[in-house]
């Protein structure tokens, strides 16, 4: 497998780095620091870590065996820089900065990428702007981040920018088939209904349970009709985020302990010697701070999926003839259009939006949720 071959929808920004990789190390026109901007579900990093494969392999044959490296962030030339945490530390990128700094030992460069680069304060920014502004001659920085504006300006000025686009439903849809092998069907449905979020796609036509998850999202708002439906809907919905964020972060964190206990000599169901506990309770506070964060972008996924239910609703009101989102449930939808209005429609897409900004903001969220999910039984009352 080659390693542009998993990558869909930005044919454009393939290209740029197609052509920079098979640059020779030294060339004047290879550019040492790069800037992946585009929205959620763009697939930013796995841009990254596609070029950063091409980088590190020593020619078409050694490529799968690279991709595979890097995928696993094995590859002894390949830095990576992911956080849990709401910020990336200045510790953290102090590091980094030191690594970036060695020659690489088996490929033609150091790669080092900073997923979520979005994340650094400016005093971090300023610790990696000085390893930008004099770049040893064979380390590649590849940073990633939702928009340009999201860096300082200091930092724009020293990178190549490579802005991705939201691909189509069509190119997630192949994708889905061609890499996954999932069914044509479930696969145009799975990336419409992520609306081309590329992972969550992967999730919803892979996963059942996830799939269930969704359906009772909008279930569960189709079924309010009253204030007192609205506060038992919030619990439910918080319930439905937990179950999402444990779906995906319990295998993990299963797979992390598993690992760290075989990287210290400790067989499994032995007992952990005192000296290296820290080591594993440092691990231990990672995966909660993991965990918080999986539970909010749970609710977040949520109320982008009550989005699209109402845009839909909204769309059938003003008579626009569009695909919907949720197509699987048109009854659901012409039902709800024809029971309301499409300015109650627009207050409820008001509080939607109202709420994703109250919890960005660490409003509790079950009352985000409670005082949004009241608007909607306003308007499923009228």
């Amino acid at each position: 497998m080659g390693v542009w071959d998993h990558l869909t929808g930005q044919p454009d920004a393939i290209e740029a780095f197609r052509a920079a990789s098979s640059m020779a190390p030294g060339n004047i026109a290879m550019t040492h620091s790069w800037l992946i901007t585009g929205p959620p579900g763009s697939g930013r990093s796995n841009l990254a870590y596609a070029f950063a494969a091409a980088l590190l392999s020593r020619g078409p044959d050694d490529e799968g065996a690279t991709l595979r490296q890097v995928q696993a962030r094995t590859h002894p030339d390949l830095a990576v820089l992911s956080t849990e945490r709401v910020i990336i530390t200045i510790d953290e990128v102090r590091s980094l900065v030191s690594a970036s700094q060695f020659s690489p030992s088996v490929g033609r460069y150091r790669v080092v990428v900073i997923e979520d680069a979005d994340r650094m304060t400016e005093r971090t920014s300023n610790l990696l702007l000085k390893a930008l502004e004099e770049p040893p001659p064979r380390t590649v920085w590849l940073l990633c981040a939702p928009s340009e504006a999201d860096l300082i300006p200091t930092i724009r000025s020293r990178v190549r920018s490579v802005r991705l686009r939201v691909p189509s439903i069509a190119d997630v849809a192949s994708l889905l088939r061609d890499r996954d092998g999932v069914d044509p069907e479930t696969a145009e449905r799975a990336a419409r209904e992520a609306q081309s979020h590329i992972g969550m796609a992967h999730r919803l036509a892979t996963d059942p349970d996830a799939r269930a998850r969704r359906r009772q999202t909008l279930q569960t708002a189709l079924g309010i009709r009253s204030v007192s439906d609205a506060v038992i809907a919030a619990s439910t919905l918080l319930a439905v985020a937990g179950d999402d964020a444990k779906a995906i972060t319990l295998e993990r964190d299963a797979e992390e302990r598993e690992s760290a206990l075989r990287s210290l000599g400790i067989a499994a169901g032995g007992t952990v010697p005192p000296a290296l506990r820290a080591q594993l309770r440092a691990l231990e506070d990672d995966q909660k701070r993991r965990a918080t964060r999986s539970l909010r972008d749970g609710i977040d996924r949520i109320l982008v999926d009550l989005l699209s239910l109402y845009r839909d609703v909204l769309l059938l009101q003003l008579g626009v003839a569009e695909e919907p989102i949720n197509g699987a449930i048109r009854g659901d939808l012409e039902t709800s259009a024809t029971a309301s209005t499409p300015a109650s429609t627009l207050r409820v897409i008001d509080a939607i939006t109202t709420a994703r900004t109250r919890i960005d903001g660490n409003v509790a969220p079950a009352l985000a949720l409670e005082a949004m999910l009241v608007a909607v039984s306003r308007h499923t009352a009228r």
